[in-house]
């Protein structure tokens, strides 16, 4: 079976039995605001996260460095910040597991790409020449 079919049909089967469960236990109001304040401290985290990624990635930027763990941070952060605004308690784990910097530098430690040092001054051009004559120019 397709995993993204599978993920489609399981997420919102595990956010309703989250929330009949948790809303037996704290009540129907309790769970409402929960999925609410979850949702806006989420995204205003995320919000800050996001600035820190940025200004670090300028920061490598100006180290002459591609940023790649900031390219990826953020696109991870964008996807943490819808994972928080659908409403439910696992998705709101997963982005804030996505969020917080030791987790996502968990998630992505695989993530690497070697950087050749691009610093190095080159003062010559390669390339080929052709010496063309002029016909006119010369009388045997």
């Amino acid at each position: 079976m397709n995993t993204f079919l599978l993920l489609l049909i399981s997420i919102p089967i595990i956010e309703i039995y989250l929330f009949i469960k948790l809303g037996s236990q704290i009540g129907a109001l309790n769970t409402i605001l929960l999925i609410f304040i979850t949702a806006f401290f989420g995204i205003i985290y995320a919000r800050y996260e996001g600035f820190n990624t940025l200004k670090s990635g300028m920061s490598q930027m100006v180290k002459n460095e591609l940023p790649v763990y900031e390219i990826i941070s953020g696109a991870a952060l964008a996807f943490a910040a819808l994972l928080l605004i659908l409403p439910g308690f696992a998705t709101d784990f997963l982005g804030l597991l996505i969020i917080f910097p030791p987790t996502r530098k968990l998630i992505f430690k695989k993530v690497s790409i070697k950087q050749k040092p691009t610093n190095k001054k080159q003062d010559f051009i390669n390339g080929e020449f052709k010496d063309i004559e002029d016909e006119n120019d010369r009388k045997f």
